[in-house]
């Protein structure tokens, strides 16, 4: 049951990660991250087809080999990040704890990003 689980939670990862390298608002990232974690409980076969897709190698490989991202490759995320937090941020006119909360997040992701995610040159991101 387990299994299935992870199963369904990879599958359902890869299709909004796959959404989200095509939609501009629907980030890619953190579902390309579930589905490996997903798939590598899963199944060995599936998880090893994953890491050879175009999709996780452009999005998620220098990362998760512990290198870092391009400069494109962050500012892509950062860019889908501010847009979507800023739909909600203006959706949230008469909330303005939630509207803190979101800003501190939203900050947090920015620090993250700049500080805590080693900038690779270009041309890593072909050899990925």
């Amino acid at each position: 049951m387990k299994k299935l689980l992870y199963l369904a939670g990879g599958f359902a990862g890869l299709g909004l990660g796959a959404l989200g390298a095509a939609l501009p608002l629907l980030p890619a990232f953190p579902f390309l991250l579930l589905a490996a974690f997903c798939f590598a409980r899963s199944s060995e076969r599936l998880h090893r087809w994953f890491l050879a897709t175009r999709l996780y190698k452009e999005n998620l490989a220098s990362f998760v080999a512990g290198r870092g991202m391009t400069r494109r490759v962050k500012r892509r995320i950062m860019t889908l990040v501010t847009l979507t937090m800023a739909v909600g941020f203006a959706l949230m006119e008469r909330v303005p704890a939630g509207r803190v909360i979101l800003a501190l997040v939203w900050a947090g992701h920015m620090l993250y990003f700049l500080f805590g995610v080693r900038t690779l040159p270009e041309a890593d991101d072909q050899d990925a």
